[in-house]
């Protein structure tokens, strides 16, 4: 249920909150990464481009997939999408910068 639209506070309705789905998607980037990434590299987010096409019910199933389409520079580009029993519930376009963890956290300092 933490995972609402109303538990969330991004809608009035018990269903998969469009911010989970974002989540979901986001964490299917990082994942399609995972191993990668040069040591003291990572990739943060710099644009999410996302259709939350169809409601998914709570109890529902959702599974997440990126593909990288584009690398231009330091900015990975991926298509995405989600899925759960009845097809595909969002799809878009997450970009995602490539840094080094140190220099980029001094940034925050």
């Amino acid at each position: 249920m933490a995972d609402t639209a109303l538990a969330m506070g991004s809608g009035s309705v018990e269903v998969l909150a469009t911010p989970r789905i974002v989540a979901l998607l986001e964490q299917a980037t990082c994942a399609a990464l995972a191993g990668h990434l040069a040591e003291g590299c990572t990739t943060v987010g710099m644009r999410v481009q996302v259709d939350h096409l169809q409601p998914t019910p709570v109890g529902g199933t959702v599974e997440a997939e990126a593909l990288l389409e584009k690398i231009e520079g330091r900015r990975l580009t991926f298509m995405v999408s989600a899925s759960d029993t009845k097809g595909v519930v969002a799809a878009g376009r997450v970009t995602r910068v490539l840094v080094e963890v140190d220099r980029f956290m001094d940034k925050t300092k």
